[in-house]
């Protein structure tokens, strides 16, 4: 038997770019460098930064653990969205979030961003092997 697990966040632009624009360092302790390297190449970088701290956040609600709990303190960094060679988000667990994601014998994922000039919203699913009914 298959668990579905499935997370959604929304980013609001403006307010997203306040934070970015206020802290210096809110984007080395958010993002990894892949991930730095990709938004900095773009035209308006703040908007694929806002779509991947979504995808993040998703992360986390879609692995049950929210923005709260033990271990939070660098998962977001450990939660990282790459480029596939088709230009498709992937995502890439290490640390606290592999842990749970193993945990829940996690096998298959896929993430879904878009993004306007006023938001950005990303979606991610889960699927695991319940491995108490197979």
């Amino acid at each position: 038997m298959m668990r579905i697990y499935q997370g959604v966040d929304i980013v609001e632009i403006s307010r997203f770019n306040k934070t970015f624009l206020k802290n210096e360092r809110f984007v080395n302790d958010i993002f990894s460098e892949k991930e730095r390297t990709y938004c900095e190449t773009k035209k308006n970088p703040q908007i694929h930064f806002a779509g991947r701290f979504a995808a993040k956040e998703a992360s986390l609600k879609a692995l049950g653990i929210g923005m709260s709990g033990a271990g939070i303190d660098n998962t977001f960094r450990e939660i990282e969205v790459i480029q596939g060679k088709s230009g498709k988000p992937l995502l890439s667990f290490s640390g606290w979030p592999e842990k749970i994601s193993n945990k829940r014998n996690i096998i298959q994922f896929t993430v879904s961003i878009s993004h306007s000039d006023s938001y950005a919203v990303a979606t991610v699913i889960l699927a695991g092997q319940d491995v108490y009914n197979s």
